[in-house]
């Protein structure tokens, strides 16, 4: 058999990692019968049948699940090598993607991002937002901002400080309602819900607020657009303490009630720490994190 293509490699195993043809092909940036005929080559040129149709999903035969690991092995194995020349590269100049939580993308990186433009013109941020943990051994970003410690041992992760939030109302909302100090205060007061699931309003009972879903008055689990639920007077909210001192409009409520405290981490791959832009980004970032802007 003749040495395989790599672009048929990828479309099988793009294929088996999303179940569909049409899947594949998005995340490929390829139309689906350009798709469809790569892995009808790849099929052609092993001589074996990799994928069953089953309604609108391709299945994985027996023989392709065999398969399956190999060319996953493949597919970490070119990604390792692009990872080690991406790192290789020392010039101060490209794009840098870097994943934040929707609410640090939104009111903590825009004034980095500006920082760093004037101080590196050659780099270029491509700014992700984003309140899942971004993969970066697959590349979906070069450096992320998380709230836990990763696991991964490939991934660098430097701690930067422990943020706080606290609780927050409107001003209007506090004419109407009052200042609330303490968790009792809290019990009959309307709140900007996070989700239907009840884990948010579990995390706001641990943290001592005797409130049931009848406080809520709302829900949004889009942290931008849940601070802006808070900003027109629909409830109290938390938010961290840096983005809400520079809200206008706000008064923070709940003054008795401890102060919510979560880690920062800065995290990127080994490999891209050797390259010097990701290494001026990651320490441009890591200062501005500490200092809190």
């Amino acid at each position: 058999m003749n040495q395989l293509d790599w672009n048929q490699l990828k479309a099988f195993l793009e294929t088996a990692e999303t179940g569909s043809l049409s899947a594949a092909a998005r995340k490929l940036g390829l139309t689906q019968p350009t798709l469809s005929r790569q892995v009808a080559a790849i099929e052609r040129q092993m001589g074996v049948t990799l994928f069953e149709r089953v309604g609108k999903a391709m299945a994985l035969t027996p023989t392709g699940l065999d398969l399956l690991e190999h060319a996953r092995a493949m597919g970490a194995a070119a990604q390792a090598l692009g990872l080690a020349a991406s790192g290789r590269s020392m010039a101060v100049g490209g794009v840098v993607s870097v994943s934040a939580t929707d609410a640090v993308a939104a009111f903590l990186l825009p004034p980095l991002v500006q920082r760093l433009r004037e101080q590196e013109p050659g780099i270029t941020i491509e700014v992700i937002p984003s309140n899942a943990l971004s993969d970066l051994l697959r590349r979906e970003a070069d450096i992320a901002i998380r709230h836990v410690k990763p696991e991964q041992p490939d991934l660098i992760a430097r701690f930067i400080r422990e943020a706080t939030a606290h609780f927050y109302a409107s001003e209007d909302w506090v004419k109407t309602h009052g200042h609330p100090r303490n968790s009792e205060d809290a019990a009959q007061l309307p709140f900007v819900g996070s989700d239907r699931t009840g884990q948010y309003l579990g995390y706001l009972r641990a943290h001592g607020l005797p409130v049931s879903e009848a406080n809520f008055s709302c829900y949004c689990d889009h942290t931008v657009a849940h601070w802006a639920l808070v900003r027109q007077g629909m409830g109290i909210g938390a938010m961290m303490e840096e983005i809400a001192r520079d809200t206008p409009g706000i008064v923070r409520v709940l003054d008795e009630v401890p102060a919510v405290r979560f880690p920062i981490w800065l995290v990127t791959h080994r490999e891209l720490r050797t390259s010097r832009p990701m290494r001026v980004v990651f320490e441009a970032l890591a200062q501005g994190l500490v200092e809190g802007l």
